[in-house]
């Protein structure tokens, strides 16, 4: 245990690369705790009889349990525990917002306990390569179209009840958004150690295919497929709508972090860029950070047309990004692109709030004659995702999130096309939520046309029932997007 009351309340230090080190470089800035680091912080930890870690976590993963195991140096018994709940529990643990962090009460008083961390300690101190077991066959194909959180999710959940499902990915590659995260988070080996894990499983993937183009819902199901899963995320770039966005030198985000992924000297051309990058949410970040890392001794500036406090970036990219020299120019919005055959500034203009909409939320305003240029040759667009629904039949009555993906009208991402369902998440973990809860909609409605009950998920290595929930646990709480 902790040698004093005081340390319990102070968080074992996260190795990291330094500062001047991660800015050249797209080396991974969180370092391994080492077993007795890992032991140290899993000490802290209160295991409280009411688990608001758990209740936190999107996809109920018990963390209360494997930090348990790993105090005791169970490295292995931790690293099964934490597979049983996630099976991309390599990427999360580099990734994820660690809402359970959020909701521990050690925060409190002093640091939450890192949770996230020492997920990451029981797979790389445990063994984590065990295959997952697949549930007798019923004998029904499914299929899931889109390769990224929400897809493989369901996949799993699916064939872990014994259908055999065939997900269909439009990119050459899977993972979705997984690929676009920046390489000094995930080094790139992370969800192929991941899919590891599926190799026994009945499930196929099928990529260079995409939806509405080489195939239909109706013509899935005309090929036999019995249901259909829509998980198609939000992967066509929103636009600012101002002049000079046509320019060479302007970037919509996400394509810009995966030519980044793909092979980052040649993805952004010459060094010493002054860069400019629009928005506010964790993508705008992961652009900014990106640009700095490419920009020899250039500099990168981030344009948010609200406040601070209004970031919609979770607090360690933001914190991060300050920490590597980006500057942040708050309250402002661009107006237009200058240049001529190369971007060359870019005007913003402050911003105030203004009335209320029709749904009562505030709107922003612009303020007249407080425009101002910034010289730049190099403007990254990240103000958002919407579905590329092109080729889709509107009989589906998809309906939009907030977040851009597609979701069936109902509850359960029932569409209005018999068998077909769609859905998806904002955040890999959310993401991979509503690909659980889907799965299990839509072996509800299979059993039922089948005359049999639902299918519980088993435990994933086939020992038989699922790990039942720990103890305290009283429902999931849903942290705000």
């Amino acid at each position: 245990m902790p040698t004093n009351e005081n340390s319990r309340y102070e968080r074992t230090p996260i190795p990291e690369e330094s500062i001047p080190q991660r800015t050249r470089t797209f080396g991974e800035i969180l370092e391994p705790y080492s077993s007795d680091e890992a032991v140290l912080e899993a000490q802290r930890c209160l295991q409280c009889a009411m688990p608001f870690c758990v209740q936190a976590c999107p996809i109920t993963q018990d963390c209360r349990g494997y930090i348990s195991l790993i105090a005791q140096r169970r490295f292995d018994d931790a690293a099964e525990l934490t597979l049983i709940d996630n099976p991309l529990a390599t990427v999360l643990c580099k990734t994820c917002y660690h809402y359970c962090e959020e909701d521990c009460v050690m925060g409190g008083r002093g640091v939450p306990i890192a949770i996230r961390h020492l997920k990451r300690a029981a797979l790389e101190l445990g063994r984590s390569d065990a295959r997952y077991v697949p549930g007798p066959s019923k004998h029904q194909p499914i299929a899931v179209v889109g390769g990224g959180p929400t897809g493989l999710m369901a996949a799993w959940e699916l064939a872990l009840r014994g259908y055999s499902v065939t997900v269909f990915e439009s990119e050459p590659f899977l993972g979705g958004q997984v690929d676009t995260i920046p390489q000094y988070h995930l080094d790139g080996t992370e969800l192929d150690r991941d899919l590891a894990r599926f190799r026994d499983l009945d499930v196929r993937f099928v990529v260079d295919q995409k939806a509405g183009v080489d195939f239909t819902p109706a013509s899935l199901l005309a090929r036999g497929y019995v249901a259909v899963l829509l998980a198609v995320g939000a992967s066509r770039p929103r636009t600012l709508g101002v002049p000079g966005e046509e320019l060479p030198g302007v970037f919509s985000a996400l394509p810009f972090l995966l030519a980044v992924n793909r092979g980052p000297e040649g993805s952004f051309g010459r060094k010493g860029r002054k860069v400019v990058v629009i928005g506010g949410g964790d993508v705008a970040f992961d652009a900014a950070r990106s640009s700095l890392r490419l920009s020899g001794p250039g500099d990168v500036t981030l344009v948010y047309r609200k406040a601070r406090a209004d970031l919609p970036a979770g607090e360690e990219e933001v914190t991060g990004a300050e920490t590597e020299g980006i500057r942040f120019l708050f309250g402002r919005a661009p107006v237009r692109i200058l240049g001529s055959g190369q971007v060359s500034g870019i005007v913003v203009r402050a911003t105030r709030a203004g009335p209320a909409d029709a749904s009562g939320r505030p709107t922003l305003e612009l303020v007249a004659g407080s425009d101002e240029t910034i010289a730049c040759d190099t403007v990254i667009v990240a103000v958002g995702e919407t579905s590329d629904l092109a080729g889709l039949p509107g009989e589906l009555d998809l309906k939009v999130s907030p977040h851009g993906f597609p979701e069936g009208r109902g509850p359960d991402g029932r569409t209005d096309v018999d068998g077909v369902f769609a859905t998806g998440g904002v955040s890999v973990v959310y993401a991979m939520s509503a690909g659980s809860r889907v799965a299990e909609a839509i072996d509800a409605y299979l059993s039922a046309k089948g005359g049999r009950p639902p299918t519980p998920r088993p435990d994933p290595f086939g020992r038989g029932a699922r790990a039942p929930l720990p103890d305290g646990y009283g429902g999931p709480t849903w942290h705000s997007d």
